[in-house]
């Protein structure tokens, strides 16, 4: 089991900065299993309320949506609303280079730059959420009105039921 340190992350510096109010969850990552449905009962909240963040390149660069857990990204929705004939996820390999993050620990608060961001619109039903902080084993719970606002992310139905 991975040791979680306490210290802030860079998302976290970041909202303190802002004076955005958070709290933090921490969760056992073993650096293999990346289930967010296994972060979600980990922290005890459902799935719909954990969202993962996940990184897609189009025609037109780089973009961000923030979906459920449990919940799988509609690729043809979100290229509708950022206005791409085509998306396509970003490769492994190519994420720590593109966020500054790893995989499993991807924020959408704090990247190396900032993207265009979408947040499934099921966030606007909840008083809060959680996403990570940017490392494996910390999640950040804040309202989801405040996400939206501070990412200046579009909401709209962005996810589909897992297959």
């Amino acid at each position: 089991m991975a040791k979680i340190n306490d210290k802030k992350t860079n998302a976290m510096r970041q909202l303190d900065n802002d004076k955005i109010p958070y709290s933090v969850l921490t969760y056992d990552c073993d650096g293999e299993n990346f289930d967010g449905r296994l972060v979600a009962r980990q922290v005890g909240l459902p799935c719909s309320q954990v969202f993962k963040t996940l990184v897609a390149r189009g025609n037109n660069g780089i973009v961000v949506c923030c979906i459920p857990v449990d919940k799988k990204l509609d690729l043809k929705s979100l290229a509708a609303a950022c206005g791409m004939k085509k998306l396509e996820m970003l490769h492994v390999s190519e994420i720590l280079g593109v966020t500054g993050y790893i995989r499993g620990g991807c924020s959408p608060i704090a990247m190396k730059k900032t993207y265009d961001t979408y947040i499934d619109d099921s966030a606007c039903d909840l008083d809060t959420i959680a996403i990570s902080a940017g490392v494996r084993g910390k999640q950040i719970v804040l309202a989801a009105s405040d996400l939206i606002s501070y990412t200046q992310a579009v909401t709209g139905a962005f996810s589909a039921p897992m297959d």
